[in-house]
């Protein structure tokens, strides 16, 4: 298996689990504003994991060019 699909398995499984906890937050189970706080930071890591993982599968693209 080559390193973008790799890399796009990954990014698969990250939107799995941010949609997941997106649709927690919309149902209204949170009980607390300690919990929404948590879940808010848990997509917001997630975003983030998702941009660094972009950026890694751009450099290896590029460097394949060469």
């Amino acid at each position: 298996m080559d390193a973008n699909r790799v890399l796009q398995h990954v990014r698969n499984e990250l939107e799995k689990i941010s949609q997941e906890q997106i649709v927690f937050l919309a149902s209204g189970r949170v009980t607390d504003h300690a919990e929404y706080r948590h879940i808010c930071g848990v997509i917001r890591g997630l975003g983030h994991a998702d941009g660094f993982i972009n950026d890694l599968a751009k450099k290896l693209e590029f460097s394949d060019d060469d």
